[in-house]
């Protein structure tokens, strides 16, 4: 199997798994919108300060044989948003839109398929959004396609966010992930029925397609790796009378349960403290303010520092409502601080109830709140909870999500 891979912005998974694949000796062509290899032009531009972001798209040498870039959109909507020139990047209208990057690659990739399986290519890998040009095109030549939803389906978000909206209509603003037209909807949908295998990093996720108005070829569940885990873990005494230090991270969305957040810890302040880090995702929702200003609120911090700061908190919330992972869980449990999540998320895939982190309902305040108040009645339980925790992130790096479905890929009958 010699499989295309696409993703124009790249991130964690997308490398673990051009890691396995490049290790399984698997890996046809990597096709990205911007790449900076060590020692190249790109590198050496990232060291300035005004193009620092240029460092987020740098990979290992290995990979320069295998990419092929598509840079030129990218880079406006990177320009632009540096700008502010917004109405440049408006979603899917704006010439520089994540939408028009997207589908500016998807068709680059498109139109190399043929060559490419004439010189051996029989797989291409594509992500929500950006494979359809290409599947259409694999389709064509008899070309296997890969699809990785990394996110739930849309329908069943709709559904779901839909009853958010009338569980907390003060913070309907916040809800602003469903604004996609009917016709990228509608791609969506076709890129799903031209997949011959999907992949999912979590059970809600593949719970979800079962909202699809139709027939899908098998879906896959294989989780994300967690980050290295820290060596060790200080767990400070809770029966000195010290506040439970709990911490949310993510945006500030009741997608993410942000409203159950602030609600389970009301009254409790003689006994929790709370800070947030996120930025808003909706600067017209009045409970959302009042509540930043009761609590430590941290709009952005780089990604070192989020880990540090939740190294010195005992806890994080995480009660999400729809999610297709949720990977600031392994970031916490990596770091050694047991998470509360919920079923939404893939913390039933990665937890064990009460042995390292807990699992909460859905939606369920109170069920938040509870969970919170046992911890207060029971602090020692958290640096065991913690350590187990690490031990869980240990034994899963992000080489073994690679090597995964690497092999799952390589196990597929063409």
């Amino acid at each position: 199997m010699k499989v295309i891979i696409s993703h124009p912005t790249s991130n964690q998974f997308n490398r673990a798994l051009l890691k396995g694949l490049m290790d399984a000796g698997m890996l046809y062509e990597f096709h990205t919108a911007i790449a900076a290899f060590p020692g190249s032009f790109l590198d050496r531009m990232g060291t300035l300060r005004p193009l620092s972001d240029l460092k987020r798209r740098g990979f290992e040498p290995e990979l320069s044989g295998f990419t092929y870039t598509s840079p030129w959109k990218e880079a406006g909507r990177m320009a632009a948003q540096k700008l502010g020139m917004d109405r440049l990047t408006k979603h899917e209208d704006g010439v520089f839109c994540v939408d028009a990057v997207y589908t500016n690659q998807d068709r680059k990739v498109a139109s190399r398929l043929k060559p490419a399986k004439n010189n051996g290519a029989n797989a291409v890998y594509g992500y929500e959004d950006g494979a359809w040009f290409s599947f259409m095109e694999a389709e064509k030549n008899g070309i296997s396609r890969f699809y990785d939803l990394p996110i739930g389906y849309w329908r069943t978000a709709k559904k779901l966010l839909k009853a958010e909206e009338e569980r907390w209509p003060e913070w309907s603003s916040t809800l602003t992930g469903m604004k996609d037209s009917e016709a990228k909807l509608q791609r969506k949908d076709e890129e799903l029925k031209m997949a011959d295998r999907i992949f999912v990093a979590s059970t809600f996720t593949a719970r979800s397609l079962a909202d699809f108005p139709g027939q899908l070829a098998p879906v896959e569940i294989i989780p994300y790796g967690f980050p290295p885990a820290v060596e060790k873990r200080a767990y400070n005494d809770l029966k000195t009378n010290r506040k439970l230090k709990l911490l949310f991270v993510g945006g500030l969305s009741q997608r993410k349960g942000i409203a159950d957040v602030f609600a389970a810890v009301k009254g409790l302040e003689a006994n929790v403290s709370l800070t947030i880090v996120g930025h808003k995702a909706s600067n017209n929702c009045k409970p959302l303010d009042k509540a930043l200003s009761e609590h430590n609120w941290i709009p952005t911090l780089p990604h070192a520092e989020v880990l540090k700061l939740m190294r010195e908190h005992d806890v994080l919330l995480f009660p999400s409502l729809f999610e297709g992972f949720g990977m600031v869980i392994t970031e916490a449990m990596s770091q050694g601080t047991p998470v509360i999540t919920t079923d939404r998320t893939a913390g039933p895939d990665l937890i064990t109830h009460n042995e390292n982190g807990w699992l909460v309902k859905a939606a369920s305040t109170e069920a938040l709140r509870n969970e919170i108040e046992k911890l207060i009645a029971n602090p020692e339980q958290i640096s065991r909870v913690g350590k187990a925790a690490i031990e869980t992130a240990r034994l899963r790096p992000w080489s073994v999500y690679g090597e995964e479905l690497a092999e799952a890929i390589k196990n597929h009958k063409i």
